[in-house]
């Protein structure tokens, strides 16, 4: 009877998953080259190009290999049969949705995060890692004119950020109980919020849309007519959601007046500043923004106006304890993270306990670029929207339905000589969006500004340029319609 086998010592004779250091490098070239190359012939290349479910299917659609490719032909079927099939939002005329354009190093930052594979939940895991997350939200925090006692955490994105916002000030502002709290939202608020609201029990009645006026800005003394009718029918006014640049035209609401109605209420002010925050990097965003310290918490995002890769969402509290106090959990299984002091937990502080270290691509561009460059990269993205404004402005053929807010023009075609109704623009208008879209020359997405049917137009990306604007509104402007 033979004895217990001997066990099996892991070598690179029997770990099939390891590669040669030499060999990783090759790959690692090689992606960086494809990465590199695609920068290199972005300009000329097709802004998106789209397939249906049937065409993707045909070219994708396989059982998993049992054994292995060759690494340059995976690359090769991604460069064929998935990559071009994209909205390239980083593209000088992607100007549709918020676009987002990367800088290189924070690729590498993600690279780099990925590689390491840092575990940043825990102080015990990832020292280094949430200390560079500290030092980054503090940087948020300075540039907001929050005091030292503010902290946050940086998330996947916006949406993130807003549910972990709602959900810190329903454990803040009443205990957990939300049975009799008010909500107070804008026809302009991000549709996160709306999820958010449903994820943690909110149900419609503890729901109110604010009006806003005829810049789609919210209107304080509306609010406050609400909140004292809701107190008056024994409701309690929990958290108010303001934009610092609303999504769909750019608004900013009033944030110094809303402030001031929150506090005679006691309730939560938060700020969804996702797309405008960073705006604040800059002389007139400062301006616009006024009153943002006021807020007890701000929902950032680094992937937008701060040139970061996906994902890459913040949130900051004025009150920074109130965090860990919202989602702090200790199991028998994490008993050794425990932390005191000032280390920092950081998944204490949302919903993630496995998460990346996504402060490491937001530390190295900043640092590699410094804030100056980026500040200067807003500023253009600013004029080249006002340059958009005016260029509609001044056709026969474009009509403005919305002037500039940060990045964001409004408009629609509206040909001369035509008596067309809101039902016959709106095909017009839709038509157009697809067939540039499809053309590869540009794009734009569409929305609706008072009930109006519009082309919107969004800039945002650092390689964007007048020409870039220029050669859309012209192609929106020219492009053969229906008389």
């Amino acid at each position: 009877m033979s004895g217990p086998e001997e066990p099996r010592v892991a070598g690179p004779d029997v770990d099939g998953l390891e590669l040669d250091p030499e060999t990783m490098r090759e790959l690692g070239y090689r992606v960086v080259d494809l990465l590199v190359e695609r920068l290199e012939r972005l300009d000329d290349s097709r802004v998106w190009r789209g397939a249906s479910r049937a065409e993707m299917e045909s070219r994708l659609r396989e059982p998993p290999p049992e054994e292995p490719t060759d690494f340059e032909e995976l690359i090769g079927r991604l460069e064929k049969d998935v990559l071009p099939f994209t909205g390239q939002h980083d593209h000088p005329r992607f100007f549709g949705y918020i676009p987002s354009s990367p800088t290189w190093p924070g690729v590498l930052g993600d690279f780099l995060a990925s590689g390491v594979n840092i575990f940043a939940g825990t102080w015990l895991q990832s020292a280094g890692a949430s200390t560079v997350e500290l030092v980054v939200i503090d940087w948020f925090r300075q540039w907001l004119g929050y005091g030292g006692r503010a902290s946050g955490i940086l998330l996947p994105g916006g949406s993130l950020a807003n549910l972990t916002a709602l959900a810190c000030a329903k454990e803040a502002k009443a205990g957990g109980r939300a049975a009799t709290a008010v909500v107070y939202v804008t026809p302009q608020s991000h549709s996160s919020l709306t999820r958010a609201l449903h994820v943690l029990g909110f149900e419609a009645d503890q729901v109110r849309s604010v009006p806003v006026d005829d810049r789609l800005r919210m209107r304080a003394d509306a609010l406050a007519a609400a909140m004292d009718a809701d107190v008056l029918a024994g409701r309690r006014p929990l958290f108010v959601v303001a934009n610092a640049g609303a999504t769909n035209t750019g608004a900013i609401d009033p944030l110094g007046e809303i402030a001031a109605v929150c506090a005679e209420q006691d309730a939560w002010f938060h700020v969804d500043a996702a797309y405008g925050g960073f705006a604040i990097l800059t002389e007139r965003g400062r301006a616009w923004l006024d009153g943002i310290d006021e807020a007890d918490s701000v929902t950032l995002d680094p992937h937008k106006w701060l040139y970061q890769p996906y994902e890459c969402g913040c949130l900051v509290v004025r009150n920074g304890p109130l965090l860990s106090q919202a989602f702090h959990i200790l199991p028998d299984y994490l008993q050794d993270t425990a932390v005191g002091g000032v280390e920092v937990n950081f998944a204490d502080r949302g919903l993630q306990l496995t998460r990346s270290a996504r402060a490491l691509k937001v530390w190295l561009s900043l640092h590699h670029f410094g804030v100056r460059a980026f500040r200067a990269a807003i500023d253009r993205a600013l004029d080249l929207a006002l340059l958009a404004e005016e260029r509609v402005r001044a056709s026969e053929e474009l009509e403005l339905l919305s002037p500039a807010s940060l990045g964001i023009v409004c408009f629609r075609r509206r040909p001369r000589g035509g008596a067309a109704g809101e039902r016959e623009l709106e095909a017009l208008n839709s038509d157009l969006a697809r067939r540039l879209a499809e053309s590869g020359e540009g794009l734009v997405s569409t929305t609706r500004v008072d009930r109006r049917f519009a082309l919107r137009m969004c800039v945002l990306g650092h390689r964007s340029r007048a020409e870039d604007i220029e050669r859309v509104l012209a192609w929106l402007e020219s492009a053969p319609v229906a008389r």
